[in-house]
């Protein structure tokens, strides 16, 4: 989950930036004063979509640094570093990857996630509450989850459904800019406030709600990378790594009768990166992948 929202918060505030700019320096040249010249605006939607999405890409490896502030082992001082990175270099010897880094980083929560531009310059970090939450053996298949994410590719995919999902955020968002300006505020003079006012809004609001299809497919990536860490420790380790992180959720507080309203309920479930732990036992158990 850490991983996604990293990425997903950086590439927002990456849109949130290149649409001010777009603006501010009077770049919306493609809005003339009788319409759009559609294809050019979503040519350069493009380029400014996935650029921001790769930009992200690039900077999520010191992204999930500072933001968790882990430390990455370069000599291991303990037993303990010592055999995370030698679990993690067996694992990633066995799918055929680069070394990634090995990091730790403080917090009660367990948790691990994998980052990096490619798969051979990647980022595996889990935290302390990880590692005095589960014995050996489940945190090696936890390891190898995210040895599955990396080997997989996943942060490229996602990079490259982001960058197709900002090229119609800033697209749609400049056209209806467009039609604000020009049919409800009745500007005849070229773009003005109302489009840019509307634009920079419009950015944010479509950026969020385009995130629940970034989410979408990295919550089929899951089944993926449970597979490869069965794959790698065993089907019964990967299960049990599961179950423990089910058993350590804490269910909700609200009221039953405001529960649905909560996070936790069908709208928060749109937004999430990662399927319930429920249907991700299910699928080892039955052997299943899910593929997307």
């Amino acid at each position: 989950m850490m991983r996604i929202a990293l990425f997903l918060m950086t590439n927002l505030a990456i849109l949130v930036v290149v649409s001010i700019i777009f603006n501010v320096f009077g770049l919306s040249k493609f809005t003339s004063q009788y319409g759009i010249d559609y294809t050019g605006l979503l040519v350069f939607c493009a380029l400014l979509g996935f650029t921001g999405s790769f930009i992200s890409l690039a900077m999520s490896k010191w992204m999930a640094k500072r933001a968790t502030g882990a430390q990455v082992i370069t000599e291991p001082r303990n037993e303990v570093e010592r055999w995370l990175v030698a679990t993690v270099k067996r694992q990633a010897d066995k799918m055929g990857i680069g070394m990634p880094e090995v990091a730790i980083y403080d917090a009660p929560d367990m948790n691990a996630f994998a980052t990096g531009m490619n798969k051979n310059n990647a980022l595996v970090a889990v935290s302390t509450g990880l590692l005095r939450g589960m014995d050996r053996r489940e945190v090696e298949a936890v390891l190898g989850h995210e040895i599955g994410h990396v080997a997989n590719g996943d942060m490229v995919t996602l990079t490259l459904i982001q960058g197709v999902v900002n090229t119609f955020v800033l697209f749609a968002s400049r056209v209806v800019g467009h039609f604000v300006d020009r049919v409800i505020l009745r500007n005849e003079d070229g773009p003005g406030i109302g489009y840019f006012v509307s634009v920079v809004i419009l950015d944010i609001l479509f950026g969020i709600l385009a995130s629940m299809i970034v989410a979408w497919f990295s919550r089929r990536r899951e089944f993926r990378a449970d597979a490869a860490g069965a794959a790698l420790e065993g089907n019964g380790a990967m299960i049990a790594a599961l179950e423990r992180l089910r058993t350590a959720h804490e269910p909700s507080t609200l009221p039953k009768q405001i529960a649905a309203f909560g996070i936790s309920g069908s709208i928060g479930r749109l937004f999430a990166s990662h399927p319930p732990l429920e249907a991700r036992i299910a699928a080892l158990r039955a052997g299943s992948t899910v593929v997307g």
